[in-house]
């Protein structure tokens, strides 16, 4: 992964984020305070399957983060012993949906994210890259009036480290000049495949990943 020297001048989270070209967001966690709410979505969708059953599927979801639910629910199905045949995937899909949208819409934001790309989406290169449905982001984005802040944007079903290298190439760009900014273990390995930075947003779920991570981190931009 490329090392900026900003990286070891004590520059702040919101010095780093001006250095680079080209940004990757996540979403959930990173733009939004919806992490929970995906993990709240789970656990309604599998509590018939027993507390046990949800306790697995929360520790699973919680550590891989920014794994698609075309992913996980059809893995959460075969752990309950149900056949995930392509109907009732897309049952469960629909219904997790169906549980997320609007609550994705009315959370929070991160503070000081969306002042951030507000105030410099026309000086950098801002592109969304989310485990969340195309059709759904796209959704969501324009709900809240930020479509126009991204120059392009990838949701589900995609592979991250993939769409990075493909954009890269798009755009013929160096990997210091790109900037990965997410929440989880599947956004870090996407940059670091790709040999970019990468910036980490904490929140309570990734605390597994700030035990061996040490490249820069922020809570909150409004402080940094």
């Amino acid at each position: 992964m490329m090392i900026p020297s900003c990286w070891h001048s004590g520059a702040s989270a919101l010095n780093i984020l001006s250095k680079f070209k080209l940004i990757f967001w996540d979403f959930d966690g990173v733009i939004k305070e919806s992490v929970d709410i995906k993990s709240q979505a789970y656990q309604q969708l599998f509590q018939h399957f027993g507390t046990e059953f949800t306790k697995r599927v929360l520790e699973h979801h919680e550590t891989y983060g920014g794994v698609s639910r075309f992913t996980k629910i059809p893995l959460y199905l075969k752990w309950a012993g149900v056949e995930p045949s392509a109907n009732i995937v897309n049952e469960y899909c629909e219904r997790f949906s169906s549980i997320v949208t609007g609550a994705v819409i009315g959370a929070p934001y991160v503070p000081g994210v969306f002042d951030y790309i507000r105030a410099r989406y026309r000086d950098q290169h801002f592109v969304l890259l989310t485990a969340t449905p195309k059709e759904e982001i796209d959704y969501i984005l324009a709900s809240l009036d930020l479509l126009h802040f991204f120059r392009e944007v990838y949701g589900a079903p995609i592979c991250k480290g993939d769409i990075i290298e493909s954009v890269m190439k798009k755009h013929n760009l160096r990997p210091d000049c790109v900037l990965m900014v997410g929440d989880s273990e599947t956004d870090f390995r996407a940059a670091e495949s790709n040999a970019i930075a990468f910036l980490l947003r904490r929140t309570p779920i990734n605390v597994g990943l700030q035990s061996y991570y040490t490249g820069p981190t922020f809570d909150d931009l409004r402080y940094e």
